[in-house]
């Protein structure tokens, strides 16, 4: 199962049999049905794509390849190349295009890569989109324009000017407050495109950098998911400089996770829990965050009289309900930030600027800061699958064992316990069972995971 195709896009480990993994022809073929699907649903001739690719090794290969497709579908194709997730979503409503391809896997390892699909307003392409392209995808129903007609193709430099200058216009960024603190801050951009963008910003913002891993070679210098487990080295660096916080970013740099003072984790769940801390103490409204995501949003927006409301998992689910709820922060706990001011799409570039305004404006430590929110431990946890696993039936099975508990099914089984919960999924990225916990400690959590597990394997 190295090649996943989902509502969301495509996502695959470079090499290997064509339907098997990520190859060139199943590039060509999907770039095919997603430019063939535009042309399908929007009444003019010509059509203007943005393209954006993070740093991974592959990236040059698949954009060439993606490029081409595009162009022989007669679409005019603008390339950004080497840019972030946020950065190419802002860009396609900016140049009013009518679309755009990520080229990323995120978090995964290096051998992996993707296309991400955004319609005209730079977001991601709804479920029935999706499934719509995915028809396409299979039925092969191309139809690529002759010699005169192919697309042009030109390429811009300017797309991280344009985010940045954003940002700094939000009214909810004081630039002042935060030039006025000098803050020292230490960057860990996993070799990809975070180290290009993010000290542009950090620079702006008066703040002085110390980079770590920020070469955009994609050679990742460790396991790319900015987890606890992998974050050694900046933890050290943190304290080794005196730095005033350390930043980490995956790399496409949507995900966003802080190093306090002291190089301890802020945790990953807090960043979105700090943010909406600042914007809905300024601002009373609605906190989104999916089902997989910490109790502590809800109890911080509970203290500003503030609603929260959670989405079932994926992007997409999130930014829908925001949409609904005319949210004023929403995110998910894997550090992602969605600020509606600036965007529908999970940015880190936003959410450090935010933070930082926050910590300026707060006058406290990090470590300070993260002592005044409600304390959650959270575990996470996997079952790899294989090809007799039954997980529908498995996600049955638990729903009916614990059905005099609060459960929930919009997405998996999430099972609410008084003081803790656990939160099943199949994973939309991965071959695996996501298990979610979350307790008043970290061995309380991880405990509550291990029994899943163990019930679980009971079942299979």
């Amino acid at each position: 199962m190295s090649l996943i195709k989902s509502i969301s896009g495509i996502r695959g480990t470079i090499g290997g049999k064509v339907n098997d993994n990520l190859t060139p022809l199943d590039v060509v073929k999907f770039a095919s049905a997603f430019g063939t699907w535009l042309q399908n649903n929007k009444n003019k001739k010509d059509l203007t794509l943005i393209i954006g690719r993070d740093a991974r090794i592959s990236g040059q290969m698949v954009s060439s390849l993606v490029t081409a497709t595009l162009q022989g579908l007669g679409i005019n194709v603008i390339d950004l190349g080497l840019s972030t997730t946020p950065t190419v979503e802002i860009m396609v409503p900016e140049l009013k295009a009518d679309g755009g391809i990520i080229l990323t896997a995120s978090h995964n390892p290096k051998q992996w890569n993707a296309l991400k699909l955004l319609n005209d307003k730079g977001e991601f392409i709804s479920g029935e989109n999706g499934a719509e392209v995915l028809a396409l995808a299979e039925s092969e129903d191309f139809n690529y324009a002759e010699v005169d007609d192919l697309g042009k193709y030109e390429t811009r430099d300017d797309a991280f000017d344009i985010h940045i200058q954003q940002i700094l216009d939000l009214p909810m960024v004081d630039v002042e407050a935060i030039k006025s603190k000098n803050f020292k801050v230490v960057l860990d951009a996993v070799n990809s495109t975070g180290g290009i963008a993010i000290p542009m910003l950090l620079d702006k913002l008066g703040c002085e950098t110390v980079k770590l891993y920020c070469e955009p070679t994609g050679h990742f210098p460790h396991n790319p998911e900015p987890l606890k487990e992998h974050l050694g080295d900046i933890c050290e660096l943190v304290k080794k400089e005196g730095a005033d916080l350390g930043v980490v970013v995956d790399p496409d740099v949507d995900r966003l996770a802080l190093i306090d003072e002291k190089g301890e984790m802020f945790g990953e769940e807090y960043t979105l829990v700090a943010v909406a801390d600042y914007l809905l103490k300024n601002k009373n409204g609605v906190a989104i965050s999916n089902l997989s995501s910490s109790r502590a949003l809800r109890d911080v927006a509970k203290t500003h009289n503030s609603e929260y409301f959670a989405s079932a998992v994926g992007e997409v689910n999130v930014v829908t309900l925001m949409k609904e709820k005319n949210a004023v922060i929403g995110g998910e706990g894997n550090g992602g930030i969605i600020y509606p001011d600036l965007h529908y799409g999970r940015d880190s570039l936003v959410g450090i600027a935010l933070f930082l305004t926050h910590l300026a404006k707060e006058n406290k430590t990090v470590s300070e800061l993260r002592a005044g929110y409600p304390s959650y431990f959270m575990g996470k946890k996997k079952i790899e699958l294989t090809p007799e696993i039954n997980v529908d039936d498995i996600l049955t099975k638990m729903e009916k064992e614990y059905q005099n508990e609060e459960v929930s099914t919009v997405d998996g089984v999430k099972i609410d316990f008084e003081n803790n919960w656990v939160h099943l999924r199949k994973s939309n990225t991965e071959p695996i069972i996501r298990i979610y916990t979350e307790a008043k400690s970290q061995e309380e959590a991880d405990r509550l995971g291990d029994e899943m597990i163990a019930k679980i394997n009971s079942l299979i």
